[in-house]
């Protein structure tokens, strides 16, 4: 697989371009991880509501438990004190609520962060990228058949090269037609000048 172009200043292009895609990538994902970082903080309250309300269930199920020693009343008191530990259970499932919803505020935040970029990377230079790959390793194969591979890069040249230059050279069709190999050769370094590949010599 052929990566980057022979020729300097459209290797150096693709390289510099390939940075680029890197460090928005790494860019990417450490705001994204920061962020989730940040926003995790913000369950501290939720956990701070758990403990107190944990804290409030034990305590008034252990006073309950206590009260119903006590004679006549201890009934009673112990219900009443019970009342109160619904309290502290209904105190710590306000904290999981919110513990619950600042995770998933922090993962759909960093996700966001890390996947708009990275999507635009893949649906804008991944696929040039793998465009010029193809197309570029394909070239390099037929410039290594010799002859076959002229052909071949030759009759691409005629299809692909641009109308104003084919009629500027008016005796390029009829060379290839005659299989001239010298007018065979020049199509062939101008597809591959094309591709990005160093020409035949």
């Amino acid at each position: 697989m052929k990566l980057y172009a022979d020729r300097p200043f459209r290797r150096v292009s693709q390289f510099l371009s390939d940075l680029f895609a890197l460090a928005v990538t790494a860019l990417a994902i450490r705001t994204g991880l920061e962020v989730h970082a940040q926003v995790m903080e913000l369950r501290a309250p939720g956990d701070g509501l758990v403990d107190a309300g944990s804290g409030l269930r034990n305590t008034f199920d252990s006073a309950a438990n206590s009260a119903d020693d006590v004679p006549l009343v201890g009934g009673t008191l112990a219900r009443a004190l019970h009342t109160g530990s619904t309290a502290g259970i209904k105190l710590a499932d306000a904290g999981r609520w919110q513990i619950d919803a600042v995770q998933h505020l922090a993962f759909w935040l960093a996700f966001l962060i890390i996947a708009v970029p990275v999507t635009f990377l893949v649906v804008t230079w991944l696929p040039l990228r793998w465009r010029f790959a193809r197309r570029a390793t394909a070239g390099a194969r037929l410039r290594g058949l010799g002859t076959a591979g002229f052909d071949l890069l030759a009759l691409r040249a005629l299809t692909a090269e641009r109308l104003p230059r084919l009629a500027t050279t008016t005796d390029v069709t009829e060379g290839w037609r005659e299989q001239d190999p010298v007018v065979i050769a020049e199509l062939a370094r101008w597809e591959l000048r094309r591709m990005g590949l160093r020409a035949v010599r």
